[in-house]
């Protein structure tokens, strides 16, 4: 396999054995054996052709924020953007973003150039291509309100698809049943607006987010879906789970549709955590309720 290393290493900034614990918000998850950092197109194509070529996985990550890993190591490539696909060009209110920039740096960019529309974004920590990934959203918006067209590179090419394609719902796109598909770049539009009045509403959710939110320790943001008209919060606590723990894995007393990790929580009591919660609420309220994170590199049986 060291010759897989010398040929992506070729290509592209390469680093091997690397914890995917450092990878996330949440800090779990065993270890890469390969991460690459391509800096251009060309690069990214010819990571990707490699990866074909030698019949391996692979996987994208952006700044992690609403991913589980599985404790197992991961025998395949993990491909991020963030190194340097990570600028944003604004020709008034259309604003072309590389998929590997980050949301919250995004969102005061576009306040400082007198644009709304991303108010919302200013306190998630993901990627623009994470962000498009799960249809991001808060405060009732989300990024279908705002995109035009995603950059994607599928079947060999680079090419612009419409937001209709992507089909977009509720934390869902299109991506999700084509993780082979790499979302590059996106096209969105905001409106013009009182660069006073848009910090204002920023600074306002900042601190609703301070003061709502567990941010001293690792998570991976809102667990649960919110069921049709109730608040996953509410269920959570309404079985006794409010500060509930396995291992290192607690829900919070704070926000009880957070999960965090108060040290050395594995993936394995994290999952079970979760698992039960999802027992207990359908017992209690008949209500299935649905994760809002991703999960990777889980066996079948997990």
């Amino acid at each position: 396999m060291s010759d897989i290393f010398e040929e992506l290493n070729e290509i592209c900034e390469t680093d091997t054995n690397m914890p995917l614990s450092s990878m996330t918000t949440l800090r779990i998850g065993g270890y890469a054996k390969y991460v690459v950092y391509p800096d251009s197109d060309i690069a990214l194509d010819g990571v990707l052709r490699l990866i074909k070529e030698n019949h391996l996985s692979f996987k994208m990550i952006g700044k992690g924020s609403d991913l589980l890993c599985s404790d197992a190591d991961y025998d395949g490539v993990i491909i991020r953007l963030d190194r340097h696909f990570n600028k944003a060009f604004f020709n008034g209110e259309s604003v072309t973003i590389q998929a590997g920039c980050s949301s919250i740096a995004l969102a005061y960019q576009a306040m400082k150039n007198g644009l709304s529309g991303l108010e919302w974004l200013s306190g998630i920590p993901a990627t623009m291509g994470g962000c498009i990934f799960m249809n991001a959203g808060a405060y009732k918006s989300c990024m279908a309100d705002v995109l035009e067209e995603v950059f994607v590179y599928r079947n060999g090419k680079l090419e612009w698809i419409s937001k209709e394609e992507c089909d977009f719902q509720y934390r869902h796109s299109i991506f999700q049943e084509h993780p082979e598909w790499i979302i590059v770049a996106c096209r969105i539009r905001l409106k013009h607006g009182d660069r006073k009045e848009i910090e204002a509403l920023m600074n306002n959710r900042k601190e609703r987010r301070i003061s709502s939110q567990p941010l001293e320790f690792p998570s991976c943001g809102s667990v649960f879906r919110n069921p049709e008209g109730m608040n996953s919060w509410q269920l959570i606590e309404g079985i006794g789970y409010r500060g509930k723990c396995i291992g290192d894995a607690c829900v919070s007393e704070k926000h009880c549709n957070f999960i965090v990790n108060k040290g050395h929580a594995s993936a394995q009591d994290y999952l079970r955590l979760v698992k039960e919660i999802q027992q207990k609420v359908k017992e209690k309220y008949g209500i299935d309720l649905k994760t809002e994170m991703e999960m990777f590199n889980f066996g079948e049986k997990e």
